[in-house]
């Protein structure tokens, strides 16, 4: 049997956190659910995750930061940027900082299983043009 993909979570929602942990528990190994990045800095050698689900905005910690901070640890875990920001500069940030996927939140519950399975093949996710063009559809 195949080890399970060891997955750490991080969302300054406690909502949005418990539902990603209960959607995603009974496929994968949920080896931490946190709610800051500086948290997130801390744990990530100790539990040691295939992948980081990490939010964008975190109270006083930035994704994009953390992310950062990841790689310039030397990190190699994977990053999955959850985030309500649909606009480009945002996607285009988390590729900047070493993301392999960003999902919508708006979309999670459709896009994050996709997004996973893309990133633990080797490829990259991003929200479909379409996604983004709906999201901004009737904004100034």
């Amino acid at each position: 049997m195949a080890e399970q993909l060891r997955i750490l979570l991080a969302d300054d929602n406690g909502s949005v956190l418990r539902y990603v942990q209960g959607m995603l528990q009974k496929d994968f190994q949920i080896v931490g659910a946190l709610r800051e990045g500086q948290s997130v800095l801390q744990q990530a050698p100790v539990l040691n995750p295939d992948l980081i689900v990490l939010d964008i905005s975190m109270g006083e910690s930035n994704g994009f930061d953390v992310a950062r901070e990841l790689r310039a640890r030397k990190c190699t875990s994977k990053i999955i940027f959850l985030s309500v920001h649909q606009e480009f500069e945002f996607i285009q940030a988390a590729f900047d900082v070493g993301a392999s996927g960003y999902v919508f939140k708006s979309r999670l519950h459709k896009d994050l299983p996709e997004a996973i399975d893309s990133v633990t093949k080797g490829k990259i996710f991003v929200p479909r043009a379409d996604d983004t063009l709906e999201a901004t559809a009737g904004q100034p």
